[in-house]
């Protein structure tokens, strides 16, 4: 039973094909594509592939993209399931104020999160971090309860918000350094420090809260840049959102 996984964000949809709907799951083949570019999935990217048997998906992009995404699914004749955050799925407790408005990605990514952490060892406090367009930080317990998280602006919107309310300024291709001397550097390593500072206070108050030393695990399109500028250690895991599907997949389509 093939099994087709999609994360639709703010600018890309990513997918990948597996050869079932499970943890330990083969892959098949991956892609991305920019929202954009979605009505040429089913006669480009997806052409070739062999159809799913199911199709279970995250998106955050809006009810127009889904239907979209779901029109390029229709040749295939398979219905998708999409993840909506609720009180508790695959071992997680939801503390968001309203659950179901929790975002659909920052849920799935805390499940495979979590997953992830169980698989390594004994259950600790973590944190993940999703760095995109937006950045999130979310803080999970070690009895796998969602304490809460924070949503920041990605580096290329704190960029161009500086760009259109600064005279002079305009987004730069500068470097991280520790004391820049050029306004492009400043402006590169002023939107990465607020990245890491914001994960390092959210690390300290786990740790105040729990009394144990959390695990962080990051993930993003951008995470990769991220990486070297962390001052809280953190797992880089490029495919954190698609772990989740694939637990979240085990659970409803395990057979009767």
């Amino acid at each position: 039973m093939s099994f087709l996984a999609l994360d639709v964000g703010n600018t890309r949809l990513k997918w990948a094909l597996y050869d079932q709907p499970g943890v330990g799951a083969r892959l098949l083949a991956h892609g991305a594509q920019f929202l954009e570019n979605i009505e040429k999935l089913s006669e480009g990217d997806w052409r070739q592939l062999p159809p799913p048997q199911k199709v279970l998906g995250c998106v955050v992009a809006g009810e127009a993209v889904k239907r979209r995404v779901e029109e390029q699914l229709e040749e295939w004749d398979v219905v998708p399931q999409w993840v909506v955050s609720s009180q508790s799925e695959a071992g997680l407790t939801n503390g968001y104020d309203h659950p179901a408005r929790l975002g659909s990605d920052r849920w799935v990514a805390m499940i495979g999160a979590r997953q992830r952490l169980l698989a390594q060892g004994p259950a600790r406090p973590c944190i993940v971090v999703m760095v995109g367009t937006a950045v999130t930080v979310e803080a999970i317990d070690a009895e796998g309860r969602f304490l809460g998280g924070i949503i920041l602006p990605g580096h290329g919107i704190m960029l161009r918000a500086l760009e259109s309310g600064t005279a002079g300024l305009h987004v730069p291709t500068g470097d991280v350094r520790n004391f820049p001397t050029n306004t492009s550097d400043a402006l590169t390593s002023g939107g990465t420090f607020a990245i890491a500072g914001a994960v390092q206070r959210m690390r300290d108050n786990l740790y105040a809260h729990c009394g144990q030393e959390p695990v962080c695990f990051m993930t993003g399109g951008a995470a990769w840049k991220m990486a070297p500028s962390m001052s809280t250690r953190c797992e880089l895991v490029e495919s954190l959102i698609f772990d989740g599907l694939l637990h979240i997949a085990s659970l409803r389509f395990a057979p009767a």
